[in-house]
C-alpha cells in the first residue's frame, strides 16, 4: 500500500515537471527569440533565459534522477553514478534558487518606490550589476556543489542504498550525525537566496501595497486599470513567494535525508519540488503578456490545423 502511494506521488511528480518543461521551454523560447530580433539582451530576459534554462535543465535532470532510481536501481547506488547525479542536482537547484531570487531583487529595483540612498543606487545601476550577479551566484552555486562530488557518497551511503541492505537502528544514529553536517553543507547555497529572495519580496509587496491604498482613496468609482495591475502585481508577487519558501522546505527536508528513499515522505517532497517551479513558470506566462502570446498562437495554429482536418 506504501509503496503504490509513494510511486503515485513519483508519477505526479514526473507529470509536473513535463508541465514544468513546457512552461519554463515557452519562457526561454520567447526571451530567447525577443533577444534575437531586437539584437539586444535586456536585463530582464537575461534573468528570464538564466531562470528558464536552470530550470528546464533541472525538471530534466529531475526526471532522469526518478526514472533511473526506479528501474535501473542497482546501477543508479553505484558511488560514481549517485555522486554525479546528486551534485548535478545540487547545481541546478541552487543556480535556479539564485536566479529567482535575482528575478526579485529587479522587480523590487524597477517597481518599488524607496527614497533610501541605497536603494536609488541599486536603481541606477541593475541593469549593469545583472550580468555580473548571474555570474558570481553561478560560479557560488557551483562551488557550493562540489563538496557533494566529495562526501556525499560516504556521508549518505545508509541512507542512499536500497532498504534491504539499510538496518533501521544504524540508519537513526548515523542521521544525528549526518543531518547537522547536511545542514552546514547546504546552507551557503540555499538560505542566501532565500534571505535575498524573501527580503526583496516583502519589499516589493510593502511599496505595492502602500501605493494601492493611496489610489483606493482617490479612487473615483471606476475600476482603474493601473489600480487592477497593482493588485495583479501583488498577487502574482506573493504566489512567487509561497511557491519559492514551499520549494525550499521540500528541498531541506530532501537534503537532511528524513525520510526513507522512495517513502511517501520523499515522494511528496519530490512532488512539490517538481510543482513549485511548474507553477512559478505559469504564474510568469500569466502575468507578463508577452509570453502569453507563445501559448495563444500554438493554441490557435493547432486550432486551425484541426479544424482543416476535420473539413
Amino acid at each position: 500500500m506504501y509503496e503504490l502511494f509513494s510511486l503515485l506521488f513519483v508519477a505526479i511528480a514526473i507529470i509536473e515537471s513535463m508541465a514544468g518543461l513546457l512552461g519554463n521551454g515557452a519562457v526561454l523560447a520567447v526571451c530567447s527569440t525577443s533577444c534575437i530580433r531586437s539584437k539586444i539582451l535586456s536585463s530582464y530576459d537575461m534573468i528570464m533565459i538564466f531562470l528558464s534554462l536552470s530550470r528546464f535543465s533541472l525538471q530534466s535532470w529531475m526526471m532522469l534522477d526518478l526514472f533511473l532510481s526506479l528501474f535501473c536501481e542497482t546501477s543508479y547506488y553505484e558511488e560514481n553514478l549517485f555522486v554525479i547525479f546528486k551534485t548535478v542536482f545540487m547545481f541546478l537547484n541552487y543556480s535556479s534558487l539564485w536566479f529567482a531570487a535575482w528575478l526579485s531583487v529587479f522587480y523590487c529595483t524597477k517597481i518599488a518606490s524607496f527614497t533610501q540612498s541605497f536603494f536609488i543606487w541599486l536603481k541606477q545601476r541593475i541593469s549593469s550589476l545583472v550580468p555580473w550577479m548571474l555570474i558570481t551566484s553561478s560560479l557560488f552555486s557551483f562551488a557550493t556543489s562540489l563538496p557533494f562530488a566529495w562526501d556525499v557518497y560516504d556521508v549518505h551511503n545508509n541512507f542512499t542504498a536500497p532498504l534491504t541492505m539499510t538496518n533501521s537502528s544504524e540508519r537513526r544514529v548515523t542521521m544525528k550525525a549526518s543531518f547537522f553536517l547536511l545542514i552546514l553543507l547546504c546552507n551557503a547555497g540555499v538560505a542566501l537566496p532565500l534571505i535575498v529572495f524573501v527580503v526583496s519580496s516583502i519589499l516589493l509587496i510593502r511599496s505595492l501595497w502602500i501605493h494601492t491604498r493611496q489610489m483606493q482613496n482617490n479612487a473615483t468609482g471606476f475600476r482603474d486599470a493601473s489600480l487592477e495591475a497593482h493588485i495583479g502585481a501583488i498577487k502574482s508577487i506573493f504566489s512567487f513567494l509561497i511557491l519559492y519558501v514551499t520549494y525550499f522546505i521540500s528541498l531541506v527536508l530532501i537534503l537532511a535525508n528524513i525520510f526513507l528513499p522512495l517513502s511517501i515522505g520523499e515522494a511528496m517532497c519530490l512532488a512539490v519540488m517538481a510543482a513549485c517551479p511548474a507553477g512559478h513558470s505559469m504564474v510568469l506566462i500569466w502575468s507578463n503578456p508577452k509570453f502569453r502570446e507563445l501559448p495563444a498562437r500554438i493554441l490557435h495554429h493547432a486550432n486551425c490545423h484541426v479544424r482543416t482536418r476535420s473539413t
